[in-house]
């Protein structure tokens, strides 16, 4: 991966003032373009409104770690098809607007209303900090959130709150502008709610922008997962069967 040089990212702000921004600005604005140039800049990333990926990783559950295969492909923010594999098991989770589906083994069954809500929080929470650029709607509401160090380097910080009203952190590296952490609430399988960090690591040129090929996520303070993208394309379409039921 080729280093962006130099501690300074060159954006126009919406002032019209023409002014350069640089990640640490106490401006949220400032900070969200200075990483959306730093992904590839806005039409490339708005172009990536569906993507497919595959990975490869473990996951952790009571204290018992899995060697996991994944694939996923995404349209917007709220269609979604996940599969997740190990030796023990096979899941399928699909989200098509307001309804939702998942399928383990030979079980499948519809969500309700909430594991819709909280299946939608899920894809969200993964998509945005890939490509950024929802976050420039009107929806989304932008304050920044002070500074931290992420690994030894020093990030800025931008508090999120969407349009369900469940604010998230997103962290951004002050030297590439690229998105470092994220930290969110988010609610398990089995209902119970965590505080989750998921770090971003190892940022490759895939497909005409960069990504995160490195992803782990620990939930209050315990690992959980650990992802490496092994296959990323952007999709200039999907097939409509892909957020159907699955059989």
């Amino acid at each position: 991966m080729k280093r962006l040089l130099g501690t300074v990212l060159v954006i126009v702000v919406g002032s019209g003032l023409g002014r350069p921004a640089r990640a640490d600005e106490k401006d949220p604005t400032a900070i969200l373009d200075a990483a959306i140039k730093a992904l590839g800049g806005e039409e490339k990333l708005k172009k990536a409104e569906a993507m497919t990926w595959k990975g490869k990783g473990t996951i952790t559950f009571n204290d018992n770690e899995r060697n996991i295969q994944l694939q996923a492909t995404v349209q917007g923010l709220d269609h979604y098809r996940g599969e997740i594999e190990s030796d023990e098991f096979h899941g399928v989770t699909v989200l098509s607007g307001n309804k939702g589906w998942r399928k383990f083994g030979d079980n499948a069954n519809e969500m309700d209303e909430d594991a819709v809500a909280n299946t939608k929080r899920t894809v969200y929470l993964q998509v945005i900090p890939a490509t950024l650029v929802a976050l420039k709607g009107k929806d989304f509401k932008l304050e920044v959130a002070g500074e931290e160090k992420v690994g030894d380097k020093p990030a800025a910080g931008i508090k999120v709150t969407p349009p369900d009203g469940k604010p998230f952190t997103l962290y951004f590296d002050k030297e590439s502008g690229l998105p470092v952490k994220l930290v969110a609430r988010v609610v398990g399988f089995r209902g119970d709610e965590y505080t989750q960090e998921t770090t971003y690591k190892d940022y490759k040129d895939l497909d005409g922008i960069k990504k995160a090929t490195k992803i782990e996520s620990k939930r209050d303070g315990e690992k959980f997962r650990e992802e490496e993208i092994t296959e990323f394309k952007i999709l200039d379409k999907v097939d409509p069967k892909t957020f159907a039921e699955p059989e």
